[in-house]
């Protein structure tokens, strides 16, 4: 061990096998170098040295050049020519013609209100500027149509033709004016059945609904002033009577809360429709009453349990327990896409009484009962006219 020869690793014993020993790298060592060997090649500028403490240093010998003023002044105007504008002198407009932007403004313009966006943007700039300036009308009760018409009719439209698809019969039985009482079932955990009613009738005959609304829709900051601008009054006698006396067509629940957040197996069975307050208006006022049986709204959201502690903490009617709320969250919120029908009945003609038969309990009761069970065997009816729950 002690004699034996010591072979550097990677040479097989022969020295000077790396690139030490030659002049120039091999063929392979170029290739892997590429690029850089071939700037490692380039002629290298000598760096000066710098002088000793004790050496003078060398001044460099100053090369003179002939220099034509008149080439400098060329070649520093095309410098100038040539040199690219900064983004501060450069404008964000630069190099895209007026044309073109008004063109893509056209375009998308058409894109997203048809054929017609010049007398829709027109409409659109008008009404922003009766907004502005306050040149629009609001009833006395707060109602604003031309916000009901041009955004909450809009927005629900969509809803009631495309995901509840909403069936509407005898809506002939609807008077063209004059005032009307419409009364009809509540169901649906969530009162999605007003608004649906209130699109419905829009579209059919062209008339606004004004709903008779719980004290509680006009205590919630946002929902009140929503509510009041679509049309909506607090449910007392003295607004209803005021509003069918001026002709218009008001709408109305009896069956209040305990109607909407009656548990899945009480759907459809109409609850108790109190006292006939609503009779009393339409026998003083001497106003047709319409009966409307929803058909659909009772499997949007399938009530199975209630928290009624936390509902009187909350002081709301309840607090709903469905099949996917509150398990899905915010998600649980999304109505099941149940097929609707809405069918009008025929008007129950209040003017052929005498003029004190608002006061007659025993009448005002009589009447109260005609309509809930009219309503009631329109609800049977319809149930079995409908093919499914979903179709």
């Amino acid at each position: 061990m002690g004699d034996a020869d010591i072979i550097p690793i990677g040479t097989r014993g022969k020295p000077g096998r790396g690139t030490e020993g030659a002049s120039k790298p091999s063929s392979a060592a170029r290739s892997l170098a590429g690029d850089r060997a071939a700037r490692s090649s380039a002629p290298r500028q000598k760096v000066p040295r710098e002088p000793a403490p004790d050496e003078t240093p060398q001044q460099p010998e100053a090369e003179t050049t002939a220099v034509d003023p008149q080439a400098a002044d060329d070649v520093t105007t095309q410098g100038a020519a040539r040199s690219p504008a900064t983004t501060r002198d450069r404008s964000p407009l630069a190099g895209i013609p007026v044309g073109d932007w008004l063109a893509a403004f056209q375009f998308a313009a058409k894109e997203l209100f048809g054929d017609q966006w010049e007398p829709q943007l027109a409409r659109f700039l008008a009404f922003l500027r009766r907004r502005v300036t306050g040149d629009y009308v609001v009833d006395e009760y707060g109602f604003d149509p031309e916000v009901t018409q041009r955004f909450v009719m809009t927005a629900l439209r969509p809803i009631a033709q495309k995901w509840f698809r909403v069936e509407v019969r005898g809506a002939v039985n609807i008077p063209a004016d004059g005032g009307a009482l419409v009364v009809s079932n509540h169901s649906g955990t969530i009162p999605m059945d007003g608004l649906m009613t209130m699109v419905s009738i829009h579209d059919a005959t062209g008339r606004h609904l004004r709903p008779l609304g719980a004290d509680l829709v006009f205590r919630l900051p946002v929902v009140s002033s929503m509510a009041r601008r679509s049309g909506a009054t607090l449910a007392c006698n003295e607004d209803a009577e005021r509003m069918l006396a001026g002709g218009e067509l008001v709408g109305v629940w009896p069956e209040g809360f305990k109607g909407i957040g009656k548990p899945y197996g009480e759907r459809y069975k109409l609850q108790r429709f109190g006292r006939g307050g609503f009779v009393s208006a339409a026998l003083r006022t001497g106003v047709p009453i319409i009966p409307l049986s929803v058909v659909g709204a009772e499997e949007i959201y399938p009530l199975v349990g209630n928290v009624p502690a936390l509902a009187r903490l909350l002081g709301v009617p309840y607090i709903p327990i469905t099949p996917f709320f509150p398990l899905l969250g915010p998600l649980g919120l999304v109505p099941l896409p149940s097929k609707w029908l809405l069918e009008f009945g025929e008007p129950i003609r209040t003017d052929a009484y005498d003029e004190g038969a608002a006061d007659d309990p025993m009448l005002v009761f009589n009447v109260t009962d005609q309509v809930r069970e009219t309503i009631q065997q329109t609800l049977y009816t319809l149930l079995m006219d409908r093919e499914s729950v979903f179709r």
